[in-house]
């Protein structure tokens, strides 16, 4: 098999998310390094706008008929990836995330035929914790796992975890995420701040989709701990179905004059460095990217010691692990980084030499690559 560049069909979920957000920044790196890289989704992933590199996007378009009492999707996007590869002649459909992305790819391939493009599927977490193991789609999902040409996790937990609750045979290969340090890295505290806090505030920042997974109460309840203890801010960054909640218990703990709510934004980089500290105490995470981003950025992390999450971040030397639901141990992790400055400093370090070693873009993309000339081979 030559070395030459590959056209690549990637459907992932469009809405923030770390599935999304990999997806895209993989798109980016590919194309970066030469390759051909087609979109395929319902609507303009999340931060694909702002690459500086050529990549296609196609929309896929669900019609809409008396007889479908829903509208059907995944023979949509099946259609559309047949459309693409098509005329673009791609060589490998890579789907984020088990159902129904990698479902539409083997549609699309086994109706192409023979000479179509190969199949990768990546698992991100709760395509196999919460919609695949709900019995109404574990079959359709352990199908999926075994019919494309390659699987790839995020972790080492979640390989297990599939293995464990789908009783798959076929290799899996474990490529953990990766953060563009080009963009997410150390810097000065600037104007930044002080459109956040006041001199003398510490600044916390939260990063996720704001879904129960995602423990945004647990962050309000952690951060209400440390604010009886010394002024502070918290800046959440997301939006989702616990933003209400997450809201109306900030004012029951009398701390929403100090919890910033900042929607989803695309500034993420610029917003982390006005963070001293950043939360994450999740109930479930494949892997951690949130987390990741902020290491890169020299913030010190305090997060769950949940799923994949000790794959990244190893107690008490590049950042502290916690329960999701220990506010008080969170609050207390949080105050120790705020007041400490040599605790501070040596997770800050830590955490930058393990992005700089294990998680960057140029260690973690070729390992796709390989994949996708392994199945191209065969």
């Amino acid at each position: 098999m030559t070395d030459r560049p590959l056209k690549i069909g990637i459907t992932c979920y469009p809405v923030p998310g770390g599935s999304g957000i990999l997806a895209t920044e993989l798109g980016a790196k590919l194309a970066e390094r030469g390759h051909e890289i087609h979109f395929i989704s319902h609507a303009l992933p999340y931060r694909l706008e702002r690459f500086g590199v050529p990549m296609y996007f196609h929309e896929v378009e669900t019609p809409t008929y008396p007889l479908f009492k829903y509208p059907p999707y995944t023979l949509s996007l099946a259609s559309k990836m047949i459309e693409v590869a098509q005329q673009f002649h791609l060589d490998i459909l890579h789907a984020h995330y088990a159902i129904p992305h990698a479902i539409a790819a083997y549609l699309a391939q086994q109706s192409l035929g023979p000479g179509g493009p190969k199949t990768v599927c990546t698992l991100h977490g709760t395509d196999i914790t919460l919609v695949g193991s709900d019995r109404s789609f574990f079959e359709i999902t352990r199908f999926s796992i075994d019919a494309v040409d390659a699987v790839t996790t995020v972790s080492e937990y979640l390989k297990n975890k599939t293995i464990s609750v789908f009783g798959t045979q076929r290799p899996l290969e474990v490529i953990r995420n990766f953060v563009d340090t080009s963009r997410f890295y150390p810097r000065p505290e600037g104007e930044c701040r002080s459109r956040f806090a006041e001199p003398g505030e510490r600044v916390v920042t939260h990063l996720s989709n704001f879904r129960p997974v995602k423990n945004v109460t647990g962050v309000i309840q952690m951060f209400a701990h440390l604010r009886r203890r010394m002024p502070a801010k918290l800046l959440l960054i997301g939006d989702g179905p616990q933003t209400a909640e997450a809201f109306a218990l900030a004012q029951s703990l009398g701390v929403a004059g100090d919890v910033k709510f900042l929607g989803n934004r695309e500034d993420v980089d610029q917003i982390l460095c006005a963070a001293d500290v950043f939360l994450l105490p999740s109930n479930f995470e494949a892997f951690g990217l949130a987390a990741l981003e902020a290491m890169a950025c020299g913030i010190p992390v305090v997060a769950s010691r949940v799923g994949g999450v000790p794959e990244l971040i190893e107690d008490c030397v590049n950042g502290f692990l916690i329960g999701p639901d220990e506010y008080k141990e969170g609050g207390d992790r949080l105050y120790q980084i705020l007041t400490d400055p040599a605790t501070a400093t040596r997770l800050r370090g830590a955490g930058l030499k393990s992005v700089r070693e294990r998680f960057t873009a140029e260690a973690v993309v070729p390992l796709y690559e390989d994949v996708y000339r392994k199945i191209m081979a065969m």
